[in-house]
Formats: structure tokens, sequence, C-alpha cells
């Protein structure tokens, strides 16, 4: 799912492309993507883009009389621009919007279609889509303090609650629990002073660290390799490589349709996390640190 490192970029890369310029089509090619009824899209058309922000995941374009489109890219949703005009084709296009300056497709890859755009009328009813979380890269340290601790969940949980904290996804979570040496289970109840200004000040690098990094390989070019896979990432999608820091194998944790990457080594004293689905299998055999593991893939090569 692209986060908040990616959406800025992309919104970076639309105001270049169509801030003040005038929307001159819209193509739905899959009706599921277009979650509002009223208005219509095609009111949209003829007016001017005025405005491009970001709120969570959620891009809004903001256009004369005070109208608002709002795409949410969920897992798989990404956008491509085109020349101006440009077909909606293949099985992955859902929406066009066409503009003098060139065509924003809408895509989403996979069967299960999440993304979504809805098209609403005034400040109130954009409102409605703000959750009014946490930017943490325009907070303090004290604000950080009171959103991370108003509810008692694992570091990965608060992280990655949209109530909570801005833009933040399973991704960048990774990156940051990593970049601040602390367990994605750890209770946010049990975090000490230091660790939660540990945690803010992570927070707040990796996410503009990101930021710069995706600006910079976009040159001013549209951004098209929008994943969640990098190759610079320290753990996240790097289950059994070397941890950048310290060399440990990078562990992980399955859950539903995500997992958790972390360096049992950095961030947990060397003990291996649960895994819901190894654990099943192996049991009692479930190692519990890094020598344990070891150990255990000794024995089965003897």
């Amino acid at each position: 799912m692209p986060e908040l490192p990616d959406i800025v970029v992309y919104i970076e890369a639309l105001q270049a492309r169509i801030l003040n310029e005038q929307l001159e089509g819209v193509g739905i090619a899959s009706p599921f993507v277009l979650r509002s009824v009223a208005p219509a899209p095609a009111t949209l058309v003829g007016k001017r883009v005025v405005s491009l922000r970001r709120l969570g995941k959620q891009i809004v374009l903001g256009f004369e009389g005070d109208y608002f489109l709002i795409l949410h890219l969920m897992i798989a949703g990404r956008l491509q621009w085109r020349e101006s005009r440009a077909r909606l084709s293949g099985k992955t296009a859902l929406a066009a919007l066409d503009f003098s300056s060139g065509t924003l497709i809408l895509t989403e890859a996979g069967s299960k279609k999440r993304a979504s755009l809805h098209v609403v009328e005034g400040v109130k009813a954009l409102e409605t889509f703000n959750r009014h979380a946490l930017e943490v890269l325009d907070s303090d340290l004290d604000s950080f303090a009171a959103v991370l601790h108003r509810e008692n969940h694992t570091l990965k949980r608060s992280l990655t609650d949209p109530r909570l904290f801005s833009g933040i996804g399973n991704a960048y979570s990774d990156e940051i629990l990593h970049h601040a040496r602390l367990s994605p289970m750890k209770q946010t109840a049990k975090l000490s002073e230091d660790e939660t200004r540990r945690l803010w000040t992570s927070t707040r690098t990796v996410l503009s660290d990101w930021v710069a990094l995706l600006r910079n390989q976009a040159d001013g070019e549209f951004p098209t390799k929008v994943t969640a896979f990098r190759p610079e990432m320290a753990v996240h999608g790097r289950y059994g490589k070397p941890c950048p820091r310290c060399g440990a194998p990078v562990q992980r944790i399955v859950y539903a349709e995500n997992e958790c990457n972390y360096c049992a080594q950095c961030q947990t004293e060397g003990r291996l996390l649960a895994d819901r689905a190894m654990s099943r299998l192996l049991k009692e055999d479930w190692p519990r640190s890094l020598d344990e593991m070891e150990k255990h893939f000794e024995s089965r090569r003897s």
C-alpha cells in the first residue's frame, strides 16, 4: 500500500502537471471504483484543479466550486501519467482524468478491488474523510507521546492505526521500529520516556529520509515504481536476509495478509517473536532465540 512518502511524491508530481489545469474529461472503466453517487464525476469537467493535498493515505484533488475528488489507492492501486486523451485499456485500468497536459490513470492489480474514488461537494463533506490522525512530521514530542499513549497497543498496531498516526502502514512501520531498535510487539504502556523520544525521532527521520529518497529517484518524472518492497529497506520484505546494522537474519511474524519484519538482535534482545504459522507447525520445537534457531537448523542439516 502506498504510504506517506509515496503519496507525498505522487502529489508533488501531480502538482507539476495538473495544478491550475482544467479537467477535460472523466472515464470510469470499472463502476465499483466510484463509491459516491452525487455529485457525479462529470460535474468536475470544465473545472480547474486549485489544490492537492494528502489525507492520511488518500490523495485529494480540489476543484473550483468547492468540489473534491478523493483517491484511495489501498493496497494495489497505482497512478500512471500518460499522454493527453490516453485510452483506458487493460484489466487493471479503473478510471482516467483527462487534462490538456496529459491523462491521469488509476490502476489496480489483482482480483481484490479495493481502490476507491469519491466525489464530494464542500469542505464539510470532505471532512468526513479526515480521521484527524497526527501528522508526525509536523508534531512535537509531547503531541506524539500523547497520541501514542492514548491507547495501549503493540507499537506495530499503534503506528499503523489510521486514527492515531497519519500515513504510516505496514512497510514504513517496520523500518521505523528497526531504526528505533524497538520490538514491534512492545506495548505502548510499557515504553519509557527515552524509548518514546527515540520512536518519535525515528519516525520523523525514516519518513523524511524516504520522502527525500523517492523524490530523488523520481527526478522530476512521474513515479512509476511505487512499491512496498524496496532494496534500500532495512528489514521490510527482507525475511532471512542480513540486517544492515548487525548482520543477523531478518525475522518475520505472519498475520492475516501481512507480515511484520524485524531484527531479533537489534530489536528484541535476540528473542524470536512467535510466528503464528511456524509456531503451529513446529509447536514445542519453535526456537525462542537466534541461538536456538541456529541450533535447530544445524540439527536438521546433520
